[in-house]
């Protein structure tokens, strides 16, 4: 039954080598298994249709470079639409009478910053994307994307995912939307035609910048929140087995998913970091510095593209803490599971036969785990038996078993990495408090 509960969530090359060291015999009856599958292929899931919607998707927005044509067409759309287009609307929409509606330098470190922060997203995000693909990018292949017990979840995940999306991206893009027009009605324009024309270029380059930014961090949000499901089902098989090597075959292969993770993004999570911050400074000393009056029709921008950057970094440190907690709780799970196996039995038949006696119903109290018994295990609570030294021996082997898997979770727990650092919240403690203590240092520096 426990065996049933692991499921293969890449493609045998990707699997970890513990669990591609089975025997002969095992990976002659995989192969089988998998060429039945072949020859009865299930027609298209929903999973299926989600995620061909989801790459047509990023190839629309310019994340799909698997081709020199298209690497060509994705970065010259991206230079046009996110970087020309603004400042020849910048230059075409100067008014000389409304310096206080439109700071030009404002603006200009305002495209500069988004178009860093949209460049690295699309740099790290095409290269993963070209190198693994959408499935193996996801860890998502074609046998777990079609098991019922996860193709649900997946696809409430996608969901949830992309309405995360759509909710901040549409709000941001309406709060750029409230700042083009006012500052089109406060503004003192030779040509409303021009103006117009100006302001409908600046919110679809914006759009499309934003739009960039915040995908890229919804990707890993994704991805981190897909492995929470494996996880929340591992936790459910420590609960339900007693198999130790199964628990060390399934934490392995998790854990390599989490490193591999952890590799692909780092790049990304560390620029993104160094991009967000460095603007959020400048922004800072911008508008402390600034003599004049700060509206939100010279100022709005700031505003917007602030709120894009926080929302697409927040959702990055929420997805990696969660999943890096998930992989901690684990350990308390197994040492749980550990104290209540030495504690209330000395093996798995005994635990049957003294259940009369109250252990078992002691146990379930304090802690709900399954126990699954049928009717032979209610046969053996007629009669007790007095332990022999075979079961002596049984005991104190698989004691050692949970007592090395413990330990083996204590010195491996997991989680995203940046270069070593988890990405929990002791590191999200640390990144707050540097940037209180750079937010105060620029106070000191404008403000007194």
């Amino acid at each position: 039954m426990a065996s049933n509960l692991l499921v293969q969530t890449e493609p045998p090359h990707v699997q970890t080598p513990l669990v591609t060291s089975n025997s002969n015999q095992n990976d002659v009856e995989a192969g089988d298994q998998r060429q039945g599958d072949d020859h009865d292929e299930p027609e298209e899931t929903q999973l299926d249709r989600m995620l061909s919607r989801i790459e047509t998707f990023l190839a629309l927005i310019g994340f799909e470079q698997s081709s020199w044509l298209s690497f060509a067409l994705s970065w010259t759309s991206f230079i046009v639409v996110g970087v020309v287009v603004p400042l020849v609307a910048l230059l075409a929409g100067e008014c000389s009478a409304c310096e206080d509606y439109q700071r030009k330098d404002f603006e200009i470190e305002i495209i500069a910053f988004q178009a860093c922060l949209a460049a690295v997203s699309l740099f790290c995000l095409s290269q993963n994307l070209r190198k693994y693909g959408l499935r193996r990018f996801l860890f998502v292949d074609r046998y777990s994307g079609k098991l019922v017990s996860l193709h649900e979840r997946y696809v409430k995940q996608v969901l949830e995912s992309f309405r995360l999306l759509a909710l901040w991206g549409s709000t941001c893009f309406f709060l750029k939307t409230i700042r083009e027009i006012i500052h089109l009605s406060l503004g003192n324009h030779e040509s409303w035609w021009i103006s117009f024309a100006v302001s409908v270029a600046s919110i679809i380059s914006w759009t499309y910048m934003s739009t960039i930014s915040l995908l890229a961090s919804t990707l890993f949000h994704l991805i981190c929140n897909l492995q929470v499901i494996h996880f929340d089902d591992y936790g459910k098989l420590i609960q339900r087995d007693s198999n130790v090597l199964i628990f060390m075959e399934e934490h392995i292969r998790l854990r390599y998913h989490l490193s591999k993770i952890s590799h692909r993004f780092r790049i990304y999570l560390l620029l993104g970091f160094l991009v967000v911050t460095v603007s959020q400074i400048v922004t800072l000393i911008e508008v402390t510095a600034y003599s004049g009056l700060i509206t939100f029709a010279n100022g709005g921008d700031f505003a917007v593209s602030t709120i894009v950057q926080v929302v697409g970094i927040i959702i990055c440190l929420h997805a990696a803490t969660r999943i890096s907690h998930r992989a901690q709780n684990i350990v308390s799970l197994a040492s749980r599971w550990h104290a209540l196996a030495t504690c209330t039995t000395s093996d798995a038949s005994q635990l049957r036969s003294y259940a009369s006696a109250g252990s078992l119903e002691t146990a379930n109290h304090l802690n709900p785990i399954n126990f699954n018994s049928s009717e032979s295990d209610l046969e053996s609570l007629e009669f007790n038996v007095l332990p022999t030294n075979s079961q002596l021996a049984s005991y104190m082997s698989s004691h050692h078993k949970r007592q090395a898997f413990v330990m083996y979770l204590q010195t491996n727990p997991g989680g995203i990495t940046i270069f070593g650092w988890v990405v929990d919240r002791s590191l999200v403690n640390t990144i707050f408090f540097l940037e209180l203590t750079l937010v105060t240092f620029v106070l000191s520096k404008t403000i007194l």
